[in-house]
């Protein structure tokens, strides 16, 4: 669960890290009067992705008229496919310095890694790329968290030595997401030293594991229904199925987190582009290869779909009754190729015949047909 900025450093401000005054406003008359009760302010959009101020989506407002300005051409703006349901407008800092810092999963070293840089403000991708040295990193021992010394030595090795007390109490407060949330990622950038001396978070990212969510309902009750992401994604939680959405126009289902994968490169490899993942999960019954499908069949781009289904716990006629009740029942007229091999395997492959449905002899050939028949706009 990627949490919006205002989101983001509620939870700060619950670990004690000093976040600016603010204001979420949903009209542009909430946004003349967040400028009146903080005056100049930052005008934010509200949505879970980055590159907010490269399109357009952060302005600076002096006055209620501006302000009220910047929310009209925010709200409702898209960015990067996410429409921006409100803005967070907030307390204008006197900037003397920015700093990053951050921590996520390094999964080629199975691990959490802190990330501190003298260089806030930029994306750190770009920082890591153009001057790797300027990014100071730690792996923390998983079991006691980070020591001082080693939070002391991340500070001196960033080039950050003056500010190594506040600092290292605040990365201190930062890495308690972890433990106390459940984060995969957190974020601060910039980390905004100011020119009274105080470190505040500028901006805040922060995604929680959806698998710990259980551990977090009242997150999920208080921010769940403002977050408005990915309409294909929200729609197949909702029917608790794990699907992932990519750029492609070929609708994917499997079975199992890894022969979707499998199938995602046997697309690419015939030339295709998938348009998502979608794993219907071990024992899928014929209404859940249903909610799948139907979930693929609403976005616009998809022009076929390949159903690849090893069973084990899967039956393959349960999948075959899903596929055909879903063809009818959303009056599915696009390509559909379906293989499927396994536990009644002869069963499933005989329903998709009697039904109009030629299944697939393996996946390679499933994939290059559905490809073929994708490019040809056969129905």
């Amino acid at each position: 669960m990627k949490l919006l900025e205002y989101q983001a450093k509620e939870v700060l401000a619950s670990l004690g890290i000093a976040i600016p005054p603010g204001v979420v406003a949903r009209n542009p008359a909430e946004a003349a009067a967040a400028f009146a009760r903080l005056g100049p302010v930052a005008v934010k959009a509200q949505v879970p992705v980055g590159g907010r101020g490269k399109a357009g989506g952060i302005k600076l407002a002096s006055s209620e008229a501006e302000a009220r300005r910047a929310a009209e051409q925010i709200i409702g703006m898209d960015i990067k496919g996410f429409k921006v349901p409100l803005v967070y407008c907030e307390a204008a800092l006197d900037i003397a310095r920015e700093i990053y810092l951050g921590f996520t999963v390094d999964r080629d070293a199975r691990a959490n890694i802190l990330m501190l840089s003298a260089k806030g403000g930029m994306e750190i991708e770009q920082v890591a790329e153009e001057s790797p040295a300027a990014i100071a990193r730690l792996y923390p021992n998983p079991w006691r968290g980070p020591l001082d010394f080693e939070l002391t030595q991340l500070v001196f090795d960033a080039g950050l030595g003056d500010l190594s007390r506040p600092l290292v109490s605040l990365i201190k407060k930062l890495y308690r997401a972890i433990p106390d949330y459940d984060a995969l990622t957190a974020e601060i950038n910039p980390l905004v030293v100011t020119k009274r001396g105080e470190v505040i978070a500028g901006d805040a990212k922060l995604e929680i594991d959806d698998n710990a969510m259980w551990r977090h309902k009242d997150l999920e009750e208080k921010y769940g229904a403002v977050i408005e992401g990915d309409p294909y994604e929200v729609e197949a939680k909702k029917r608790g199925l794990t699907y992932v959405s990519l750029d492609g126009d070929i609708g994917i289902i499997g079975n199992g987190a890894g022969l979707c994968m499998g199938t995602l490169d046997l697309v690419q490899r015939a030339g295709g582009r998938p348009a998502n993942f979608c794993d219907i999960g071990g024992g899928a019954k014929a209404e859940v290869v249903e909610n799948a499908l139907a979930v693929i069949l609403m976005n616009p781009k998809v022009k076929g779909v390949l159903i690849n289904v090893f069973g084990g716990i899967t039956r393959g006629d349960e999948v075959a009754k899903g596929v055909v009740t879903a063809r009818d029942n959303l009056k599915m007229t696009l390509p559909l190729v379906v293989r499927m091999s396994g536990t009644r395997e002869e069963e499933g492959r005989e329903i998709l015949k009697r039904n109009g449905i030629e299944p697939g002899v393996s996946g390679w050939e499933a994939a290059k047909k559905i490809v073929e028949l994708t490019r040809a706009g056969v129905t």
